[in-house]
């Protein structure tokens, strides 16, 4: 089969497509024909060696969310059958990943009907980082709460959970995603300087909690707003009136000099709720571009501008 595969760590150059054995399925898990891969920002960290002494030896693949069809059981999978369309979190523990022609799947979820390929496979990273991130900053129905950087994929996602939650939301946002985060209910507003200003005129309430979904250091989705690494957490501080009352999902350096709230566990253990609210229209995550295996380059280059503008995905 044909898979993305890295022999060495560094930037994405390093990242080729090469012919490799098909993996075989181990207990508990499943192989799946790929449809789509959506690709991350952890893409990028593990190519450039993050969780190197965690991980078997080189050669690795990339891609860790995908969605297909069902092309093999492993011993002791009873709960689907060859053809199911599923998505879920690829392993990526092997010499080849979920950017590939088949792939392994230690969980997964049946893909409702009506929900493309590519809109399941955007899903489980985004979905997964924003439901636990809701959870771990404990935000409750009738609540305030402040999304910063609703523009990206986790963001966007925590503002539809939010909603459904019966929270109530003022969202952080460029002009790419302004417009979609409005008709989904939340107020926007834009980021970067008097931020703070922009939101209290926007409520007479103070924000309960708040959610930053910011990609740490970089834009997040214009090219004239810079957000620096950290420095919208003290203006979020300073809404909510308290460190215990913000939780980042990105920068765990400023957190831990702030006292902010960080969410890292990714169990996958929502999966089917995922796949019942996407069939009902209440969770999407936008695809921005599509690409082929051969074009990873290209789409590497856009997802490390900051400036995707939504998912970036692999179609196969």
């Amino acid at each position: 089969m044909k898979a993305l595969q890295f022999d060495r760590f560094g930037s994405p150059d390093v990242i080729v497509v090469r012919d490799v054995p098909q993996p075989e399925p181990g207990p508990g898990q499943i192989r799946i024909a790929v449809r789509a891969c959506g690709l991350t920002p952890a893409d990028w960290h593990l190519v450039d060696g993050l969780l190197a002494d965690q991980l078997p030896p080189l050669p690795r693949g990339l891609g860790l969310e995908v969605a297909g069809t069902v092309d093999a059981l492993g011993e002791g999978v009873h709960d689907v059958q060859i053809g199911d369309r599923v998505f879920g979190p690829a392993a990526f523990d092997g010499p080849t990943a979920g950017a590939a022609e088949y792939a392994l799947m230690p969980a997964w979820a049946h893909i409702p009907d009506g929900v493309t390929f590519e809109g399941a496979a955007a899903l489980p990273m985004a979905a997964e980082t924003a439901w636990r991130a809701l959870d771990d900053l404990g935000v409750q129905p009738g609540e305030l709460l402040l999304v910063h950087g609703a523009g990206t994929t986790v963001g966007e996602a925590a503002v539809r959970l939010a909603l459904h939650r019966g929270i109530r939301v003022i969202a952080t946002a460029g002009p790419t995603r302004a417009a979609a985060l409005e008709e989904l209910g939340a107020r926007v507003t834009a980021y970067g300087e008097g931020m703070a200003e922009r939101v209290n005129a926007l409520t007479p309430d103070s924000v309960d909690r708040a959610l930053d979904t910011a990609p740490t250091g970089g834009r997040i989705d214009r090219a004239d707003q810079p957000s620096p690494a950290g420095g919208s957490l003290p203006t979020l501080i300073e809404l909510t009136g308290d460190p215990d009352r913000v939780l980042t999902v990105s920068d765990f350096a400023a957190a831990a000099e702030l006292g902010v709230r960080i969410t890292t566990d990714m169990s996958y253990d929502q999966l089917n709720e995922f796949a019942r609210l996407a069939g009902e229209g209440i969770l999407a995550v936008a695809v921005a571009r599509t690409y082929t295996l051969d074009q990873i380059q290209e789409a590497a280059e856009l997802s490390q501008s900051r400036l995707p503008g939504g998912k970036l995905m692999l179609v196969l």
